[in-house]
């Protein structure tokens, strides 16, 4: 069986290209805009793209796979974070670009190939500038008041990925309203900068301008430029960037390229909730996995459960969860620490639109591509506590057993129960802990 994948806009299943000599397969998923750290929510196309990267590296080899994950250095909600806190952009930009590496390496993300940063795509030949100057060019775009703007109606494809008429789309989606849009749902591809924000120069507007690219420009110029197609084999990102980001991105990128579609499949996973709604930062109900983490999850238990439904399913995220998926590990663990193999053979779920949770039912069949179970089970059940820093209480321990001083060893046991670690003496003496 080969590999199938969903595709949004066929709205059908699609088998996956098999890559040639010299031509690997392309995988490109938006990544964050760094202002604020990524919650769970966030985390999930990180995971689900990561265990399709996996995937496609075990079918075809590591050396024919290249995968993108953008990071968005620069947006309105960047700058004003920045003048809020009386900072630069750029210093708002890598510190919350940091956090998402470290938060997406906890959960076991393997680092893509490229990490474009959109600041590094402007100019060039296969920059933001270079594409928008080509959509002018061709009469898909337009300027107006120091603006280039998208002109939808010039595309008569648009729409096709959403599949809805288009007031319905532009009704409560990001789309800003403007007095110098030709039509409601034109799109920002330049806008100029003032003096204090961050800019670049153009030849847009009268005598020229300096600027910055609108947000959807970034994504296709980036796909060119670091993956080297006019079309890539497959697109990722949430079902919340489907309209208006991934809909104008393809609107943008088939008319630069002379209609040449922008990716063969287009792949979206659905929504974490908390409860009954959606997670977002704008509603507040968020939790991060640094905060997980810091609570005690550990970062492959975040991953279990966030591969736990089908990736085109929502999510609800509960303590349950958490509590279901650091069960599963253990049993996984103690099964490894008692010395039985780890199953080598892939769920064939996983060539079915990575179905993930029947390829767990498996577990650990395909552990490695599932990115799961690859720990040694000794420090699994250590739960990441400081060895070093435990190690005098352990020596305490030892030498009041050693003194038959009973009373002062219950004492340290106790003291470490009470901090979450239980202690074992093997049948040879030899003491060992774990995090209870």
């Amino acid at each position: 069986m080969s590999l199938q994948l969903y595709d949004t806009l066929s709205r059908a299943k699609q088998p996956v290209r098999t890559p040639g000599p010299g031509k690997p397969l392309t995988l490109y998923v938006c990544g964050p805009t760094v202002y604020g750290r990524a919650h769970i929510g966030n985390a999930r196309p990180a995971v689900v793209f990561d265990t399709l990267y996996r995937l496609l590296r075990h079918l075809h080899g590591a050396e024919n796979v290249r995968y993108a994950r953008n990071i968005t250095d620069i947006d309105d909600k960047i700058m004003a974070k920045a003048v809020k806190e009386n900072r630069t952009p750029q210093a708002v930009a890598a510190e919350f670009e940091a956090h998402y590496f470290a938060d997406m390496a906890a959960l076991n993300c393997l680092k893509p190939d490229f990490n474009p940063r959109a600041t590094e795509h402007i100019a060039g030949e296969h920059g933001m500038i270079a594409m928008i100057a080509a959509l002018v060019d061709k009469g898909y775009a337009y300027e107006a008041q120091g603006h280039v703007l998208f002109e939808v109606a010039k595309f008569d494809r648009y729409g096709e990925l959403s599949k809805r008429p288009m007031d319905e789309m532009i009704a409560g989606a990001r789309v800003e309203v403007a007095p110098y849009k030709r039509a409601p749902g034109d799109f920002v591809l330049w806008k100029p900068s003032s003096p204090e924000q961050p800019g670049w120069e153009s030849p847009f507007g009268p005598n020229g301008g300096r600027g910055r690219p609108g947000w959807h420009i970034e994504c296709s110029a980036m796909i060119r430029s670091v993956l080297e197609t006019d079309t890539i084999d497959i697109h990722g990102g949430g079902l919340d960037l489907q309209f208006p980001h991934h809909e104008n991105e393809r609107a943008q990128s088939c008319c630069a390229h002379g209609g040449a579609e922008l990716a063969r499949i287009w792949m979206h996973n659905g929504f974490l909730t908390m409860g009954e709604t959606k997670m977002s930062k704008s509603l507040g109900n968020i939790v991060t996995p640094g905060e997980l983490i810091e609570a005690g999850w550990p970062g492959e238990v975040l991953r279990l459960a966030l591969l736990s439904a089908h990736y085109r399913q929502p999510l609800q995220w509960t303590d349950a969860l958490l509590e279901q998926s650091k069960a599963k590990l253990d049993r996984h663990y103690r099964r490894k620490a008692d010395g039985e193999a780890a199953g080598e053979e892939l769920p064939p779920a996983l060539l079915d639109d990575l179905n993930t949770p029947e390829a767990l039912a498996a577990f650990p069949d395909g552990a490695a591509v599932l990115g799961l179970g690859q720990s040694d089970p000794a420090q699994w059940f250590r739960g990441g506590a400081d060895e070093a820093a435990l190690q005098p209480k352990l020596d305490a321990y030892a030498a009041a057993r050693a003194a038959k001083d009973w009373a002062a060893a219950d004492s340290i046991r106790d003291e470490l129960a009470g901090q979450g670690i239980a202690i074992a003496v093997g049948k040879d003496g030899a003491i060992s802990w774990r995090k209870a």
